[in-house]
């Protein structure tokens, strides 16, 4: 199989994190396609930039003339496809670049992807493509309906499907992964994680949607990595593989667990009004991803917090940096508080 891989959206987080885990297991060479929006931050992956095996090229996946010139000038012959708008609250506030970017950016890439006779491609997505469980309701399985209850995951919905009728139309080598919540270094600060982390570190509000009760499967993102990077290696051609952690939390809980291990009292927390369409609870079963690709979750939640809430601590400037800018804004616009 090639040594040239493209990740898309590698400045992003998961992306981030992908190609850095890459260049430290593996022999191959990552080009980065990333049209550096809000949450691409080539500091994420300064510490691999003058590594010989990986180069940065800017771009959108939109652009079909970008991406063909990619795939033709590195000599590309697998894909990883981690671009995607991801942000629930910004899909209900604005519907339209989510489909611009993970519908029809994943249909430019499969198309560049077909005419130029790649030899894999991952598209990476989420559990929210099957909507809610209720309480006493099994993990979802891969056999699960898609029931996307938001907009963006809708958008990541369709963009699975294209994938797979793509496999079953033009024999696209293609395959599926979705995985549940993730949380590690380098993660934007409008997710619930990082959020809680660098407010709790000010001593600013964490704001709590609704009653906080609602359930979430946590992942830590290297374990992600390493279940895509196993599905790109030993996959089966149109198939989907869950990956979850294992670990089940109520919102509330994960918020007060960091208020714990940050040495902060829990009177930071502050209930606001609810998502439109908020969804009660996600929970993967990712037996298949274990039985054939010979992978399992390693990082127990408690263990991956820690080392999360300790990578922000030891990285402050990177947390500054991101937060002098579109994230406070977008926090002041939706809730009103000054931030500090």
């Amino acid at each position: 199989m090639s040594t040239t891989v493209l990740v898309t959206g590698g400045a992003g987080f998961i992306g981030s994190n992908l190609i850095r885990w890459i260049l430290r297991h593996r022999s191959w060479h990552v080009v980065n396609l990333d049209a550096l929006t809000y949450a691409g931050n080539l500091e994420n992956l300064r510490d691999v930039e003058s590594d010989p095996r990986y180069a940065f090229v800017y771009g959108r996946v939109e652009d079909a003339a970008a991406v063909s010139q990619v795939l033709q000038e590195y000599d590309v012959c697998g894909i990883i496809h981690c671009a995607a708008e991801s942000h629930v609250d910004r899909s209900i506030l604005s519907v339209e670049p989510f489909v611009e970017t993970n519908v029809r950016g994943t249909l430019v890439l499969l198309e560049a992807a077909r005419s130029h006779g790649i030899e894999r491609f991952v598209h990476v997505s989420t559990d929210e493509v099957y909507g809610s469980l209720g309480p006493n309701d099994p993990p979802f399985t891969e056999e699960s309906p898609l029931q996307p209850n938001s907009p963006y995951a809708a958008s990541k919905a369709a963009a699975d499907c294209l994938v797979r009728a793509f496999v079953h139309t033009y024999g696209m080598p293609a395959i599926v992964t979705r995985c549940s919540n993730n949380y590690g270094p380098y993660q934007f600060p409008e997710k619930l994680i990082p959020l809680m982390i660098t407010n709790a570190l000010d001593d600013q509000p964490l704001p709590v949607y609704g009653d906080g009760q609602q359930v979430r499967d946590w992942i830590y993102v290297d374990d992600h990595c390493r279940g895509v990077v196993a599905a790109y290696e030993r996959g089966r051609i149109g198939e989907t593989y869950n990956f979850g952690g294992r670990s089940e939390r109520r919102n509330l809980d994960v918020v007060y667990s960091i208020l714990r291990i940050l040495g902060k009292t829990d009177d930071l927390v502050r209930h606001v009004p609810d998502r439109p369409g908020h969804d009660r609870r996600y929970a993967i079963d990712c037996t298949k991803a274990e039985r054939e690709l010979g992978w399992m979750p390693e990082i127990s939640f408690d263990e991956g917090l820690e080392r999360t809430v300790r990578w922000y601590l030891d990285n402050q400037s990177w947390v500054q940096s991101v937060r002098a800018g579109e994230y406070r804004r977008y926090y002041q616009q939706q809730y009103g508080w000054r931030m500090g």
